[in-house]
């Protein structure tokens, strides 16, 4: 089954890294404050990145090395976007 690792952005700007089967889910769980504690009271949220792995194991190391990356290099990811451009959502 395919996890996504997504990133969302916050209201106040900041990024969120996470994994999800189902990312619209998880955004609307964030968005009813029953997601991460992180993302509660930050919203509006808007899913800017999402990448494709092929299971569970997979995502939570990409997970991990995202987090790992600083702002600008979350960035940069964010504007070239996932390695397959099906996968990926731009807001607005």
């Amino acid at each position: 089954m395919v996890y996504w690792v997504y990133i969302l952005r916050c209201g106040d700007g900041s990024l969120y890294t996470g994994i999800a089967h189902d990312v619209e889910r998880r955004l609307a769980a964030h968005a009813g404050g029953r997601g991460a504690k992180y993302t509660r009271g930050r919203g509006p949220l808007a899913v800017v990145y999402r990448e494709a792995c092929p299971d569970k194991s997979a995502a939570l190391r990409r997970e991990l090395a995202i987090k790992a990356m600083t702002r600008a290099e979350k960035l940069r990811l964010i504007e070239a976007g996932a390695p397959d451009e099906t996968t990926r959502e731009r807001d607005g």
